[in-house]
């Protein structure tokens, strides 16, 4: 573990701890937020390069946390508990003004409990999704922390339902991604025709997504492409590994279909979209930003979809369709997930978005659009503030 200065007293200290990538994003952003405010505020804890960049002391290395699975946590298990164990006393030794615990639940309510119990404030930026499933879990965070911060405004509902602080600060992603698309600009800024529709297959960023839903969404578009041969097919993979396996799906369920491939330009890729076939998850409300029709998918192993059913409470499992409170986009989930099923939803969706769906989703996207970081760094600085 590195070494921290707990010498100095006068500038605000923020504890930080975020566990992968999307939590650096956001941690790296409220600092500058803080900094604009405070600008000899002192950060320390765990986060990655974004945070690293903005001046946090980095206790550990965030890869530490980054770990998915039940398998690989409990091979990991010793080594998350040391790192709790020695993160938590280095910030009872610091007495920060504040601890921030970006996302990382498992990891960082437990920490925000025992630190809130020896009297230091804490603040949770994202909320756990206790909408959805393990209700109860609410109480917890109750007892856990001063404040919550959350991305959507329906999770302040129900947070309000309980009478636990809570903060809808917006969306990051809304606040980046502009509220007019020029569609034809942006076809033309990936080399593709601005006058032919545009279809994106964009089967998920982990492999097990890839392998699931891939296959379906490129037989349900080389059958689209076989009625319409204006549509152009593009798609955009996380990495250089994943667009191998992606390469080799393709090869194998549809080798004649003609699909540009991007890496690392998901977002350029939706802009440019009419419509997607895409995985359930944040790409969706990217797209939904991007105003790009969509048909969401989702495919898991038999065993854990049956858990999952009995367990989450909820309508719809898509963030456009959580935000909206409807069915505004379709989804097809598991054994509903076919080839005619995707086509008979897309056909109608690849020559464009309908005018209501643009309002749909503008509407949407403003109420998102909060300049979701300053909101947070703001609400952390009340909290610091209240006795």
């Amino acid at each position: 573990m590195a070494n921290l200065d707990t010498s100095k007293t006068n500038p605000l200290t923020f504890a930080l701890i975020a566990g992968e990538h999307s939590g650096d994003i956001l941690g790296g952003a409220l600092m500058v937020a803080l900094k604009q405010q405070h600008p000899n505020a002192e950060f320390f804890g765990i986060g990655g390069p974004r945070m690293q960049a903005e001046g946090l002391t980095a206790l550990f290395d965030m890869e530490e946390l980054a770990v998915m699975g039940l398998v690989e946590v409990l091979g990991r298990l010793r080594r998350l508990l040391q790192v709790k164990r020695e993160i938590t006393a280095a910030i009872l030794a610091a007495k920060p003004d504040v601890f921030i615990g970006i996302d990382a639940p498992d990891f960082n309510i437990p920490v925000e409990l025992a630190l809130k119990q020896q009297g230091i404030k804490t603040v949770h930026y994202v909320s756990p999704s206790v909408w959805a499933w393990r209700h109860k879990r609410i109480f917890k965070i109750a007892k856990a922390t001063n404040m919550v911060l959350a991305l959507l405004p329906f999770e302040k509902a129900f947070y309000d339902k309980y009478q636990v602080p809570c903060t809808f600060v917006g969306h990051t992603l809304a606040d980046s991604m502009p509220l007019q698309v020029d569609k034809a600009a942006a076809k033309l800024s990936l080399g593709l025709a601005a006058s032919k529709p545009v279809l994106a297959i964009m089967p998920g960023s982990r492999t097990n997504e890839i392998r699931l839903l891939a296959p379906d969404f490129l037989k349900a578009a080389a059958e689209l492409k076989r009625r319409n041969p204006d549509l152009q097919l593009i798609t955009n993979m996380v990495t250089l590994e994943k667009a191998e396996l992606w390469r080799d799906l393709k090869a194998q369920y549809a080798p004649e279909l003609a699909v540009t491939e991007l890496i690392g330009q998901a977002r350029q890729v939706l802009q440019a979209a009419d419509a997607t076939f895409i995985a359930s998850g944040t790409a969706t409300l990217e797209a939904m930003l991007a105003k790009c029709a969509m048909v969401v998918g989702y495919r898991t192993n038999w065993l854990t979809f049956q858990i999952a059913k009995r367990l989450v409470k909820l309508q719809h499992v898509s963030l456009p369709n959580l935000l909206a409170g409807r069915g505004m986009v379709t989804e097809l989930l598991q054994d509903d997930l076919t080839v005619p099923a995707l086509c008979e939803a897309m056909a109608p969706l690849v020559n464009g978005i309908d005018g209501q769906l643009v309002n749909d989703y503008l509407h949407i996207h403003q109420q998102l659009q909060q300049n979701a970081s300053v909101v947070a760094a703001n609400t952390v600085l009340q909290v610091i503030a209240h006795d």
